[in-house]
């Protein structure tokens, strides 16, 4: 390790994989032990993703697992990564978070995506509403939590008189997601922090991220630009092994990319023995970037300098370990490895 790659902050980003011959039960016990172990580790936060009608993922309630996580820790960060407000009501995400951060000040982060992350029947049954389900009123949305947050609505708009719990203290770190320009526009037109899935769009994380740090101005919410980078990683002790250990999220991945109904979590071994198709090899080509694979010394390195060329300080690993060992370990090595811990 060396002095300038320890300056560089890692977090993680956890999906709560339903693994194969495993089951939801298990999953979110295996979180909490994976929560706890980052905590003394030294991670900055642990945030969880937003799915539903995904059968093998059991992050739906990032509010709720959020709760969860920091009551079971002592100091990392804990939250949203994120909550896709086109599938609440602003005053509720307010009114969780502003709970959340009154209980573990100082611990909470909401980070807000832009899309529903769901299909159209699903976030039917989520609204409530088949009129909502045609209706992009994302910016509106926005505003409402932000104002909500501040308590600052103009006196002739609706939701003047509505006076939530709580006070502008109780504000969490607010962060924009993205993986497009569209995520960039709105952190900086709002002030907010920033987070680029450079999972989903990789080509684009470095411009984009250092475009949000040269046009951010500061606002109520943020004196300075605070931006991550989210990428897959997958380490272990030697090459070999972490290539092998990736072999069920590269399948995965390829499935993903190939329009394939299969999406449970291939095990190692499936992986190993897989014939990709010629149409799941190209996607497995195409998809390269999107992760960051190999031994610890390398990854520490490929990370670094991924952070320096995105002007980030903080790295926020998208969590596609095939297995809770592999995660366990891996996550250990590379917290050794840049020195997030004495």
């Amino acid at each position: 390790m060396n002095a300038t790659s320890s300056k560089l902050r890692l977090s993680i980003l956890d999906f709560i994989h339903i693994y194969k011959e495993s089951d939801a039960k298990e999953s979110l016990q295996n979180t909490t032990e994976m929560v706890q172990l980052a905590d003394r580790l030294g991670y900055t936060r642990y945030w969880f993703t937003e799915h539903h009608n995904a059968p093998n993922l059991m992050s739906t309630s990032p509010d709720m697992l959020s709760m969860h996580a920091a009551a079971h820790s002592k100091r990392i960060r804990v939250g949203s990564g994120g909550i896709m407000l086109p599938n609440h009501s602003p005053l509720k995400v307010m009114e969780n978070f502003t709970l959340l951060e009154g209980l573990y000040p100082g611990r909470v982060d909401l980070g807000i995506g832009r899309a529903s992350g769901a299909d159209g029947w699903t976030m039917w049954a989520l609204l409530r509403s088949r009129e909502l389900l045609a209706k992009n009123d994302f910016p509106e949305q926005l505003d409402d939590l932000l104002s909500f947050f501040e308590r600052n609505f103009k006196e002739t708009h609706p939701f003047s008189h509505i006076n939530p719990a709580g006070d502008t203290s109780m504000i969490p770190q607010m962060y924009m997601l993205g993986s497009s320009e569209g995520g960039l526009q709105f952190a900086l037109e709002k002030g907010l922090g920033f987070v680029f899935a450079a999972h989903l769009s990789p080509h684009l994380a470095i411009p984009i991220l250092r475009a949000y740090k040269s046009d951010f101005k500061p606002s109520p919410f943020l004196d300075e630009p605070k931006s991550m980078l989210a990428t897959i990683v997958i380490t272990a002790e030697t090459e070999e092994e972490a290539r092998y250990l990736a072999g069920p999220a590269e399948l995965l991945w390829a499935r993903m990319s190939t329009g394939s109904k299969n999406l449970t979590f291939p095990t190692l071994e499936e992986a190993q023995n897989h014939s990709y198709t010629l149409e799941e090899e190209a996607a497995k080509v195409r998809n390269k970037e999107r992760f960051v694979i190999g031994s610890t010394e390398k990854v520490a390195d490929k990370l670094y300098k991924t952070a320096k060329a995105s002007l980030v300080d903080e790295i926020i690993i998208a969590d596609f370990y095939p297995n809770q060992d592999s995660r366990l370990r891996g996550h250990g090595l590379l917290a050794k490895e840049l020195g997030l811990y004495q």
